[in-house]
């Protein structure tokens, strides 16, 4: 009798791995639009982190906007690839294979963090990286999130098919307004061409936040 078929919840690296898989870019090469319309938040030299940056397009444009940037995902085939981005642009991005679970997330290290379709955590794991992607944040330093609102799963044009893994607006300020000035809230909807991942009328929400 063969083994059970694994899922991209039982096997999060290896549902990655075979999706990056592919020589092209699943989401492209270029950066998130949110992540480009707040990236002024930072300055060049400032210290952000990417979470999950996959194959490395947010991560490698902000090193180009000279940041020093470190990014991390479980796939170790997008963070190849991310590797041969950065190169390619000849900019340095501090890369690791890592589960977000298993990161480091060292207190107060950074002025940005970039969050930008983390949305493979279920409720419990979401809880636990909102409040790392806070841990790591120094006072004064800025959250730009970007997710998926449950009318994505009319559109289906890209992101989790799981309710529970989208984003509302109550949800975001329930898990940020203590600990974060929010700067933006905003949901919205908008036509993506992110790759082939990301690729249609699309439900979005957008955070910019400041931790006190």
């Amino acid at each position: 009798m063969p083994p059970p078929a694994s899922t991209p919840l039982s096997d999060p690296a290896g549902t990655w791995n075979r999706r990056f898989e592919s020589r092209e870019f699943v989401f492209g090469t270029e950066p998130n639009a949110w992540l480009r319309e707040h990236a002024h938040h930072w300055t060049p030299g400032q210290r952000v982190l990417c979470v999950a940056d996959g194959e490395g397009r947010n991560s490698v444009w902000l090193a180009r906007q000279g940041l020093q940037v470190d990014a991390f995902d479980i796939a170790e085939v997008g963070v190849a690839k991310a590797r041969r981005l950065a190169e390619a642009a000849g900019v340095t991005v501090n890369l690791a294979v890592c589960d977000c679970d298993a990161v480091t997330w060292p207190h107060a290290a950074y002025d940005g963090v970039a969050a930008i379709f983390v949305q493979f955590a279920d409720p419990a794991m979401r809880s636990r990286l909102f409040a790392n992607m806070l841990r790591c944040l120094r006072p004064g330093g800025t959250l730009v999130l970007q997710g998926y609102t449950p009318q994505q799963l009319v559109y289906r044009t890209g992101g989790p098919s799981i309710a529970s893994h989208l984003y509302t607006a109550p949800l975001l300020q329930e898990a940020f307004a203590r600990d974060t000035r929010i700067l933006v809230l905003r949901e919205y909807e908008a036509e993506l061409h992110e790759g082939a991942g990301h690729h249609g009328r699309s439900a979005l929400i957008g955070l910019v936040a400041r931790r006190l």
